[in-house]
């Protein structure tokens, strides 16, 4: 007699005729099939999607000859110094959209893109890296409706994804939490797109902008600039702060991207109470610095997904939760956005 106590044996079942005795009978669970979406698909589609608007923002913004155009507002005017400061913005903007369209590609496939607004930023990534590399291309002062279009839906998407990811963090047990931070979607990764907007919006402004004295918003053109990247630098150093925070600093270079960017949005505020036209030796090579580590954090990263179980030859496991080799080229961007706030601001001594 069995007792309650013990365990039950196996169900058994008559077995198949022929057999040698009674077979245990499976209990076999349902497979589960989803669909799901790889990353190069996904990728491929926001590439043809990039493809598409750069041939379209070429075809609009064409310059119009000043005596055809009968002085309309998009005839060639302005000098080399804006142009060139609104190209490195354009390059600013291009490494951001970069960095964001890869980074939320891994990350929400990595997801597995259960809520359908998760492709929003690939496709907006997308077309703002195109219009930022057309505009990186274009040497003619003026800006672009189509350009400025681009970028600006690209600062307002970027803020509307901090709110989904902001939501995503306090609707978990225990709210906003570092257990949540660490582990939840990543609070301050959407900002990137928005920085990218902003900063390309900015080009537009400076191509537009009187060539003598360029403004944003009635205030000296550099001096905004240097300042609004200053504190993007911040904002940034926030975001890869918490990360490397959780992951308890185990390198000493993972202090670098908490140390050298918040030195350089220091070296760009005090270049910004500068007289006019002064060297800003001190502030570029900071800048410098800041956009190098951004490139060989990239490098950094690599090291950290070989260090995984399994390494590089089990990489469609290890770039997905492994360090994000995408994120940081975004430091690199906000550092060009500093070079031109300088640029801007030296090239002011023949104007005063």
């Amino acid at each position: 007699m069995l007792s309650d106590r013990g365990p039950r044996p196996p169900e058994r079942d008559r077995g198949a005729p022929g057999s040698s005795g009674p077979a245990l009978k499976r209990r076999v669970a349902p497979v589960r099939v989803e669909a799901t979406v790889h990353p190069v698909v996904v990728l491929a589609a926001a590439a043809v999607g990039a493809g598409l608007l750069t041939w379209f923002a070429s075809g609009r913004s064409k310059r119009l000859d000043p005596a055809a155009s009968g002085g309309r507002r998009y005839a060639p005017r302005g000098s080399a110094v804006t142009a060139s400061a609104a190209q490195r913005l354009n390059h600013a903007s291009t490494m951001l959209a970069a960095s964001v369209l890869f980074d939320s590609g891994l990350e929400h496939y990595r997801g597995q893109f259960f809520n359908r607004a998760m492709y929003t930023p690939i496709i907006v990534s997308s077309v703002t890296l195109a219009a930022s590399m057309h505009g990186a291309g274009d040497t003619n002062p003026g800006g672009s409706r189509v350009r400025h279009g681009v970028q600006a839906l690209a600062g307002l998407t970027g803020l509307i994804g901090f709110g989904f990811h902001a939501y995503n963090v306090g609707k978990r047990e225990g709210g906003y939490s570092f257990q949540n931070l660490f582990y939840s979607a990543p609070i301050g990764a959407p900002m990137a797109l928005t920085l990218a907007g902003i900063l390309g919006v900015v080009a537009e402004r400076v191509r537009d902008a009187d060539p003598d004295a360029p403004e944003l918003s009635g205030l000296p053109a550099g001096k905004v600039l240097a300042l609004a990247t200053a504190g993007m630098l911040l904002g940034t150093t926030a975001e890869a702060g918490l990360l490397h925070f959780r992951g308890a600093f185990q390198n000493p270079a993972m202090l670098l991207p908490v140390t050298l960017p918040p030195l350089g949005a220091v070296a760009l505020a005090l270049a910004a109470t500068r007289a006019p036209g002064a060297s800003q030796t001190e502030a570029k090579a900071a800048m410098w610095a800041v956009s190098a580590m951004g490139i060989i954090g990239v490098a950094f990263h690599a090291y950290g997904v070989a260090r995984m179980m399994g390494g590089w030859g089990n990489w469609r496991q290890n770039l997905i939760d492994g360090p994000p080799l995408p994120a940081p080229p975004s430091f690199s961007g906000v550092a060009l956005g500093g070079l031109a706030a300088l640029e801007l601001l030296e090239r002011r001594r023949s104007r005063f």
